[in-house]
């Protein structure tokens, strides 16, 4: 549709035949050629447009829309280095950007134009617009000098021709010149002559003889006209001298030379030698040669030699610049009259210039998981020769995934061949190489860095598919035990690994209270303190995840094998040492050697090495008697008995591990040597305990001085810190409770089962009819208000509230007789079955909802009271005070034994089971305590005071 307008527009009824003949040629050539090209447009605008006109809707003429334009980032793209039109990509048009003059753009080519490409992206879509420019009436007609001499013979006959220097105008088609006058035209009339290429020029012809008698100089004035509307015109002054006769004129000997020279030719090469011939005789023989009037681009590029006609190179030719020249040589002699030949020059083409590549779009980073045909990067390569020499060709080098395609003429895209790898290769080099087909050819170079950006495409990989590691039992918490270790091959955040634990049950337990992860180094460490005897191994596992989206996981599963350590020192299973009952084992004296006395059994619940006991035989009180074996723990005699062996024999036996360091324990096991039982019984009686009393007095002394200390020394960093920080706070205006003190309630022990045995054995006594000519002593307990200080729990009790307890249990056991309640129960009965629950595991439970803890005041009262009571008590131990009340309560027999006495119905039986407490380390009886029995005697227990004291 533009075409057509722009070809209606072009006509003009006054437009004679030629013309009319020439434009429609003109449309039908462009309309060939607007076949061959795809994708184009092209526009008709008259020069010297407004900047900012336009030129036309380009969005509406291809069938894109507007904002195509904008998403696609479109842009025009030129050759030269002046851009005459600008993209409007926000209304979709085209604008003069620039003065567009098309004498300067196309000097006297017709038609003219000028093209461009406009480049969108995402898709890449190129389209060639071109744009041409119609000539307008600017330029007036200019002569190149502004007066023009010419001699004329007065012999010179009628119709003489003289050459006039053409007017030039810089419009084309009918703004050109169209006419010339001459004024006054009373001697010479004008006639338009036309030189085979198609230009014109004007002579003037003689039409009426001169007489220089008459005149000898005429002044004409030249006038040339173009064709525009309005026109425009320039004038010349020609000066004509009337010359004596010379009839003669010389004569060019062609009136055309066409000759060929190579672009690159040196200067002062020889073009070609123009030849003239003259007639005349003498001086009016003489011819000269002269450059006529040429084009502007012969202007300078050559010289001629008046004399010998040589034409020669003055300066270096371009192809590129213009292909051919034309020159008008005049030849004159010395009388005046001249002739006009034409040389042509036509410019060789040599490959001389080397083809240029720039890039039009580039796409620096290229995902690796792009398919093949993804296009990186466009390109646009030229070469300013022709022919052979202009053709090009376009490849890269073989060993990268990618490769050239053409797209239109002189573009190339740079597509990918192959799949892509950044953890193989993270960047390619790639060399473009454009070389034209000349001889020799001529290349260039373009290197581009192709870098593949990372795609989320591996998964963190662990150095080990199994994980395995071994930690000793007993270890401190949070100590690390190993460190998994996943890579990704990614990078950026794609490799950035993070771990976790995967959520599991181990043993119904959360795997998070068992081990814990660092998130970014992979370090395991254990959140909690092991125990072989609890657990042995366990497996979890452990997930590498990397910080891509969506993020890639791997897992591994962890083993951890518990190691057992010595930390169980061997537990006696028999003989049971008790605190009241007396056990003895009867040897007769006619045993004979190797007679098996007794077994002391043992147990540890460690295991491997540290749980292989050996015995050994510490102290006896007949040496070379009694042996124990090394590995089964039997007591055996080692010679036979004689009379002279005490009947009481007392064996230490020593059980120890094989751990390192061992652990030990030790058990005492009484031996009487007699042949019957009443022969023993009447020396049962005298069986004590003073000795391991004496053993463990010095024990118990320095333990009872140690707690004591830590008291005093607690309580007086309580109360200082207590005062500094009621301290702080009046100074600050701000009140304050004091820390909170861990409070347990009463009867509450806290106990953790750490795999040892703790089942409580009951052993009964049975005594025979003679027993009641000795004395069987009972030991009640005193005080059950006791300060227990132990690694795991602290009870504190009222001292008045306990001893307003004691004295009513006092006077209840020293006047009432053993009620008919007491039984046996189940907890009482002898051997493992008899051990509750609670005992066997460990765990004490409480009889009854704890009552409401104390206030502060009262726990500091309490806690003070308890200090002084245990340091009056420590006070009064000491070498006078062997068989105080202290001592009673120590030598308290096992509440849980039963004895039997026969010929009475009366069964005396332990109380009621009780809260478990952990064996006394440091037990005081408060002074006050110790002295409530002599504040009220009943005549019972003023018996049994005397009784103790005659011991």
């Amino acid at each position: 549709m533009v075409n057509l307008l722009f070809l209606c527009a072009s006509l003009d009824l006054r437009k004679t035949g030629t013309e009319i003949k020439w434009i429609v040629l003109h449309a039908i050539v462009w309309l060939c050629a607007m076949k061959e090209v795809n994708s184009q447009a092209r526009y008709s605008i008259p020069e010297e447009l407004a900047v900012g006109s336009i030129v036309g809707n380009i969005a509406t003429d291809l069938g894109l829309e507007v904002k195509r334009l904008v998403s696609g980032n479109a842009r025009i793209v030129t050759k030269g280095n002046r851009q005459y039109v600008e993209l409007n990509k926000d209304k979709g048009v085209l604008e003069v950007r620039e003065r567009i003059d098309r004498e300067d753009l196309c000097k006297r080519m017709t038609p003219c134009s000028f093209s461009f490409d406009i480049i969108i992206e995402n898709p890449i879509q190129l389209y060639r617009v071109t744009v041409e420019v119609r000539d307008i009436n600017d330029n007036a007609p200019i002569f190149p000098r502004a007066d023009i001499n010419i001699e004329v013979s007065e012999s010179a006959a009628t119709g003489a021709r003289f050459a006039l220097e053409s007017a030039v105008d810089q419009d084309v088609g009918i703004n050109g010149i169209q006419s010339y006058s001459l004024k006054p035209n009373d001697n010479f009339k004008l006639e338009l002559q036309g030189h085979p290429d198609g230009s014109k020029y004007v002579e003037m012809v003689l039409q009426t003889p001169l007489d220089r008698e008459k005149q000898e100089d005429l002044s004409l004035l030249l006038v040339a006209i173009d064709g525009g509307d309005p026109q425009k015109s320039g004038a010349v002054r020609i000066h004509v001298t009337v010359l004596d006769a010379n009839d003669n004129a010389p004569v060019c000997g062609q009136t055309t030379y066409k000759v060929e020279v190579k672009e690159n030719s040196p200067k002062e090469t020889l073009i070609t030698t123009i030849s003239a011939n003259d007639a005349d005789k003498g001086p009016y023989g003489d011819v000269s040669f002269s450059i006529g009037l040429s084009s502007e681009e012969a202007n300078g590029l050559f010289k001629i030699n008046a004399q010998t006609g040589e034409i020669r190179l003055s300066d270096k030719l371009d192809y590129e610049k213009t292909s051919n020249y034309h020159l008008n040589i005049k030849a004159k002699d010395q009388g005046g009259l001249t002739d006009t030949c034409k040389v042509i020059i036509q410019v060789i083409d040599e490959n001389d210039n080397i083809p240029t590549i720039s890039l039009m779009s580039f796409s620096k980073s290229v995902p690796e998981d792009s398919p093949i045909g993804t296009t990186v990067a466009v390109m646009n390569a030229d070469d300013l020769d022709s022919g052979k020499n202009g053709a090009l060709h376009c490849h890269i080098n073989p060993d990268v995934p990618f490769k050239v395609e053409s797209s239109y003429s002189d573009y190339y895209t740079l597509v990918t061949d192959g799949l892509l790898d950044r953890e193989t290769t993270p960047k390619y080099n790639v060399t473009i190489t454009i070389s034209d087909e000349g001889i020799p050819p001529l290349s260039r170079n373009l290197t581009v860095t192709i870098v593949v950006s990372d795609v989320n495409d591996n998964a963190p990989l662990f150095e080990r598919q199994f994980y395995e590691t071994f930690l000793k039992e007993n270890n401190l918490p949070n100590v690390d035990v190993l460190t998994v270790k996943a890579s990704d091959a990614d990078s950026g955040n794609n490799c950035h690994v993070t771990y976790f634990l995967e959520d599991t049950q181990i043993s119904g337990t959360s795997v998070s209270s068992f081990v814990s992860v660092d998130s970014s180094s992979g370090v395991i460490s254990a959140a909690r303190s092991f125990d072989f005897e609890q657990i042995k191994s366990f497996s979890f596992n452990v997930t590498a995840q990397d910080g891509g989206s969506p993020p890639r996981k791997t897992r591994v599963t962890v083993r951890i094998a518990i190691q057992d350590q010595n930390d169980n020192a061997p537990q006696i299973l028999y003989p049971v040492q008790t605190g009241g009952s007396l056990v003895a084992e009867m040897v007769p004296r006619s045993a004979d050697v190797g007679y098996l006395v007794t077994k002391v059994v043992a147990v540890d619940v460690d295991s491997g090495q540290n749980a292989w006991l050996s015995y050994k035989l510490l102290k006896t009180t007949e040496r070379g008697l009694f042996d124990v074996g090394l590995q089964n723990g039997e007591i055996r005699t080692v010679r036979q008995v004689s009379d002279k062996d005490p009947v009481k024999q007392k064996l230490t036996v020593v059980v120890e591990d094989n751990g390192h360091p061992s652990r030990s324990a030790t058990v005492s096991v009484n031996v009487v040597v007699a042949d019957s039982f009443p022969e023993v019984l009447s020396e049962f009686s005298d069986f004590t305990h003073n000795n391991d009393y004496n053993d463990s007095l010095t024990f118990y002394l320095v333990l009872a001085l140690a707690v004591v200390s830590f008291l005093f020394i607690s309580s007086l960093v309580v109360i200082i810190s207590v005062k500094i920080y009621r301290w702080r706070q009046s100074r600050i205006y701000y009140q304050s409770n004091l820390p909170v003190i861990p409070y347990y309630p009463p009867h509450y022990a806290d106990a953790e089962g750490t795999g040892t045995l703790q089942h409580v054995y009951n052993y009964e006594v049975c005594m025979t009819t003679d027993s009641r000519k000795s004395d069987c002593k009972f030991v009640r307990p005193c005080s059950q208000s006791v300060l227990l200080v132990d690694q795991r729990a602290a009870d504190v009790m009222d001292h008045d509230q306990n001893l307003k307890n004691i004295l009513e249990k006092t006077d209840s056991l020293d006047q009432n007789p053993p009620n008919t309640d007491w039984r046996f129960s189940q907890n009482q009965r002898p051997g493992p079955s008899g051990a509750s629950p609670e005992e066997a595991t460990g765990v004490v439970t409480g009889t009854g909802p704890w009552p409401n803890p104390p206030t502060e005041a009262e726990q500091l009262q309490a806690l003070m009271a308890a200090a002084n009571e245990v340091s009056e008590a420590t006070a009064t131990l000491g070498p006078g005070s062997r068989y105080g009340p202290q001592l009673t309560l120590q030598r308290a027999p096992d509440f849980r034994q039963n004895v039997y006495i026969p010929g009475s119905t009366a069964t005396l039986t332990a109380n009621p089971p009780q809260q478990a407490l952990p064996p006394p380390q440091a037990q005081v009886l408060p002074p006050s305590q110790a002295d409530a029995p002599k504040a009220a005697q009943t005549p019972a227990s003023k018996k049994k005071v005397a009784k103790k004291d005659k011991k």
